[in-house]
């Protein structure tokens, strides 16, 4: 097992993800983060620990990477714990021009983590979306629950294609989001859950998107002008909008099998999207606030938070 001397193990039970997560205190009363993975995920997961030592030497706050081996129940890699709070959480205590602040610093992490180009071997990123696009649209159709005005997104799928000739490819975190972020207990945001981690288009990675600005429509437009230094690129808005629909289209069918609460969830976000791109009509959502970044631009770093 780990060459950490672990003497006390507490369970996380939050999270999507297969591993099993633990708080692990070392003999010396240090805390670490302990991710346990099925044995058969070991090529995946000493990848995803070789890309993440990459990523904290580039100088994004995340659960720096300590150990990776295997053990009696799979593979395991021993990360650095970070003490704080979910920013989701966080958010709601926040004033706007905080919320804004950290959302412009989540947009230059996002720039440092697509600074690692993907490998040239990468297939050709037209050809691999459309057919990811294709195989949603049919799964889909054969859904049983279907969104109300649903193939606004079928069809502007199929209107927009052609925007993702020619993309470039880089390393993704993967699930980049409020929710896999954190804020520690001296303001600092930081990154966490790599473990979705793939190649693609760098402007893809916002797709999650939805769940900052659903939580929180400042810090998540703060996101999207900090990635471009506020200048937004009115195409990033049009291949956007394809993702997004892309990635809507799939969420009710993924959310089936979870139950009755995840399919909801779903068509509630489906309708806020609707709304967002009346009927994908506009590329630019309403909830982004393009002049916000005037007024706070010269805020930074992040506020302290203060504990109690």
């Amino acid at each position: 097992m780990s060459k950490i001397k672990i003497v006390t193990k507490e369970p996380i039970n939050k999270g999507w993800s297969d591993d099993k997560k633990y708080c692990v205190t070392d003999d010396k009363g240090t805390r670490y983060l302990l991710r346990v993975s099925d044995i058969l995920k070991q090529d995946a997961k000493r990848s995803e620990f070789e890309m993440m030592k990459q990523i904290a030497a580039l100088g994004v706050p995340m659960c720096v990477p300590v150990e990776f081996g295997t053990c009696e129940d799979g593979v395991y890699s021993v990360q650095s714990w970070i003490d704080g709070v979910d920013a989701e959480e966080a958010m709601i205590s926040l004033s706007d021009t905080e919320q804004y602040v950290y959302g412009l610093e989540a947009g230059r992490i996002l720039q440092k983590i697509h600074s690692i180009p993907a490998p040239a071997s990468q297939e050709d990123w037209e050809t691999r979306f459309n057919r990811k696009m294709d195989r949603k649209i049919k799964q889909y159709g054969e859904c049983p629950v279907k969104y109300e005005n649903g193939q606004a997104f079928i069809d502007y799928i199929n209107e927009n294609r052609r925007l993702l000739k020619n993309r470039p490819q880089v390393y993704q975190h993967g699930d980049y989001h409020i929710g896999n972020m954190m804020i520690d207990n001296v303001g600092r945001l930081h990154i966490i859950d790599f473990n979705r981690n793939d190649y693609g288009d760098p402007w893809e990675e916002f797709n999650r998107i939805v769940w900052c600005a659903q939580k929180c429509p400042i810090f998540a437009s703060g996101m999207v002008n900090g990635y471009f230094d506020g200048e937004v690129p009115a195409e990033f808005w049009k291949l956007l909008a394809l993702y997004i629909s892309s990635n809507t289209l799939s969420s009710v069918y993924w959310a089936i099998p979870f139950g009755r609460d995840e399919v909801d969830t779903m068509l509630n976000q489906a309708r806020d999207v609707l709304t967002w791109y009346d009927n994908m009509r506009n590329p630019v959502p309403s909830w982004y606030l393009s002049g916000y970044s005037s007024a706070t631009s010269a805020v930074s770093p992040p506020p302290v938070l203060k504990k109690g």
